[in-house]
């Protein structure tokens, strides 16, 4: 019973002491990654010490610039049109400039281009007020419209039947990027 209780105590000793070697040593990795971040040197003292965490390489401000591109979205929920006269017109104007997107809008003769120009102006605006962006740079970088809720209505038919009208909706977005 003796040796047992001696035994417990030994391996209750030891594991604090490799805790605390651990925590230190942990402290001491910190540290180095602080103390040396213009070095790239400190990876090879803290993989001495105690094996490193790998970590991913950190973004520079170029990368930053580079994954996080500024942009400027508008979206209308719930429009009373149906998406697929809205994707007829939105393919005329993907990727172009926006004052020749509004031109092309202007004299397009489809139910789209109405809700489009409302939207187009929407995210200009938006581009300009919010993010502070360049009116003349600004193109069209994205543009979908995908299905909302279907209105369902009916309507009288022959020999007292009825067919089912459906109403269609739309949610389109649009989204403008500065060119270079």
């Amino acid at each position: 019973m003796a040796d047992e209780k001696e035994k417990k105590v030994e391996t209750k000793k030891t594991t604090t002491k490799a805790a605390a070697a651990k925590k230190t040593t942990t402290k001491k990795v910190e540290e180095n990654k602080t103390t040396n971040k213009e070095n790239k040197t400190s990876t090879e003292k803290t993989t001495t010490k105690a094996p490193a965490k790998k970590t991913e390489p950190k973004k520079t401000a170029a990368n930053k610039n580079d994954i996080e591109e500024v942009k400027a979205t508008a979206t209308v929920k719930y429009a009373r049109i149906s998406s697929r006269k809205v994707k007829i017109v939105a393919d005329l104007i993907r990727g172009k400039n926006v004052d020749e997107a509004l031109a092309i809008l202007q004299f397009t003769q489809k139910a789209g281009s109405e809700v489009l120009v409302k939207l187009l102006n929407s995210a200009i605006a938006n581009a300009e007020n919010n993010n502070q962006m360049t009116h003349s740079k600004l193109y069209v970088a994205e543009i979908y419209s995908n299905q909302g809720p279907t209105l369902k209505r009916i309507r009288p038919a022959a020999k007292g039947s009825a067919v089912r009208i459906r109403k269609r909706t739309s949610h389109t977005t649009i989204v403008l990027k500065e060119r270079d």
